[in-house]
């Protein structure tokens, strides 16, 4: 993307403004395992703002602004849930546990039953326990 897309567009990483006050206003505290990097601001917010006395947090994503790209430990720390960065407040992985995968709805990668259109729209037929309803009955 060019240097007009990154000054005007925001759903392919950040603009040049976000960087520009990340940087000037913002505290790098961790990036994530996807690349992501979190912030926290210099200074918390004063008296009189709804949030008072509570830190301001964002994350920079590493590609598309897409939210369900956050890991939930980064996102109980966006939300103040806990003051110090994750990695202090993560148990043990677990073996059960899956790593990060995208939702492919809308993309070849969808997933598609037997019976959708996409793959021929022939499913099994019904099984006898299905009683078409009828106006007249």
């Amino acid at each position: 993307m060019g240097i007009l897309g990154k000054i005007f567009t925001w759903w392919d990483g950040a603009t040049i403004g976000t960087l520009f006050n990340s940087s000037m206003t913002g505290v790098h505290v961790g990036t994530d395992g996807q690349g992501n990097r979190y912030f926290r601001a210099k200074k918390r917010n004063p008296a009189g703002h709804p949030f008072a006395g509570m830190e301001r947090r964002w994350v920079l994503y590493n590609g598309a602004n897409d939210a369900s790209r956050v890991p939930s430990e980064w996102h109980g720390w966006l939300h103040n849930s806990y003051d110090d960065v994750p990695e202090s407040h993560l148990p043990p992985p677990r073996i059960w546990e899956a790593d990060y995968t995208p939702n492919a709805t809308g993309t070849a990668a969808a997933y598609k039953p037997a019976g959708a259109l996409d793959k021929g729209g022939k499913r099994a037929p019904a099984t006898g326990d299905y009683e078409a309803w009828s106006p007249d009955a």
